[in-house]
C-alpha cells in the first residue's frame, strides 16, 4: 500500500483507463466493401496483360503486346496530345480564376458572398450530363463551333472549384500580421503578393492545379457534349468500346489509371505534407 495515496497496486490497476476494443469486425467489413468496389478495376488491369485477342476470360497467359500496340497506335498518340493540351490549358485557366475567386472571398465582404461560393461549386456538384447540356446550349447561343477550344472552356469551368477549395483553405490560415508588416515597410501590393502571400499558399495552388489537371485529363461526360472532330484520349477509348473491344483498351485504361492515381497522390502529399512557409517581411523587395 502506498503511504501517500493509500492505494494498492490492485486498486491502481482497476482505476487505470481501459483501452477501447479494436473494431476488427468493422475493419473486415470495410475491407470487403472496398475490395468489392475496386474488383472491376483489378480485373481490368489483369486483362490488360491477357494473351488473348478479345477482352474476356479465360486468362490465357501474360503478354505486354497490348502495351506495345498502344504506344504504336497513331490514333492513341494524337488523342493523347489533344488530352494533354486540353488539360494543361484548362488547368491554367481554372487555377488562375480559382486563385482570383479565393482571394476575393477571403479578402472582401460583399453582398451574396455565400451564394457566390455555392454558385462557384455548382459545375462540379451537378451531374455531368446537366453541366454538359447547359454548356452546349450556351456555346450554341454564342455561335461557337464545337472544338477543342469549347472542351477547354468546359473543363476550365468545372476545374475552378477544384482549385478554389485548397487555395481558400490555405488563405484562411494565412497570418494577416505578415501582410500588414510588409505594407508598413512600404511594400507595394504586387511585392506583398509575390514575396509574402504566394510563398505561403504555393503548395495549395499546386495541389489544386494537379487535381484540376487530373479531372480534365479523365473527363468523358462533359467532353462528349463539347468535342468536335478531334478526340481526347478518354473519348478515343469510349469510341473503341462501342466498336471493337480488345485488351488494348484495357491497357490504355490501365495507363490512365496509373497516371491519375500518381497525380492525385502527389496533390494530396503536397496539400497535407508540405507545411506552409512562414515568410519574413525581409523576403519582400526593399521598397526604399
Amino acid at each position: 500500500m502506498s503511504a501517500a495515496t493509500g492505494t494498492t497496486p490492485a486498486t491502481q490497476s482497476r482505476n487505470a483507463p481501459r483501452r477501447a476494443p479494436r473494431p476488427w469486425g468493422l475493419g473486415i467489413v470495410a475491407v470487403l466493401i472496398y475490395g468489392f468496389l475496386n474488383a472491376p478495376i483489378a480485373v481490368l488491369v489483369i486483362m490488360s496483360f491477357n494473351d488473348s485477342a478479345i477482352l474476356s476470360l479465360p486468362f490465357k497467359g501474360i503478354t505486354l503486346d497490348w502495351y506495345r500496340l498502344t504506344w504504336q497506335d497513331a490514333a492513341i498518340q494524337a488523342a493523347l496530345v489533344n488530352s494533354l493540351q486540353v488539360a494543361a490549358t484548362a488547368t491554367l485557366l481554372a487555377t488562375g480564376f480559382g486563385l482570383l475567386a479565393a482571394s476575393a472571398v477571403y479578402r472582401y465582404r460583399f453582398f451574396g458572398k455565400s451564394s457566390f461560393r455555392i454558385a462557384l461549386n455548382l459545375p462540379i456538384l451537378l451531374p455531368g450530363v446537366v453541366t454538359g447540356v447547359a454548356m452546349l446550349s450556351y456555346f450554341s447561343q454564342l455561335g461557337l463551333g464545337l472544338s477543342l477550344g469549347t472542351v477547354i472552356l468546359g473543363h476550365a469551368v468545372f476545374g475552378i472549384p477544384v482549385a478554389f477549395g485548397p487555395i481558400l483553405t490555405r488563405l484562411g490560415q494565412f497570418p494577416r500580421s505578415l501582410e500588414e508588416a510588409a505594407y508598413d515597410l512600404g511594400a507595394r501590393p504586387a511585392q506583398v503578393f509575390r514575396g509574402v502571400i504566394f510563398p505561403y499558399i504555393r503548395s495549395a495552388v499546386l495541389a489544386g492545379a494537379l487535381l484540376a489537371f487530373t479531372l480534365s485529363f479523365d473527363e468523358v461526360v462533359v467532353t462528349l457534349f463539347l468535342t468536335g472532330r478531334e478526340n481526347t484520349l478518354p473519348m478515343e477509348i469510349w469510341g473503341r468500346l462501342r466498336t471493337n473491344i480488345t485488351p488494348e483498351v484495357a491497357a490504355i485504361a490501365t495507363l490512365l489509371l496509373g497516371v491519375s492515381t500518381v497525380l492525385v497522390l502527389i496533390s494530396q502529399w503536397i496539400a497535407r505534407g508540405d507545411q506552409p512557409d512562414t515568410p519574413s517581411t525581409s523576403s519582400t523587395d526593399n521598397p526604399v
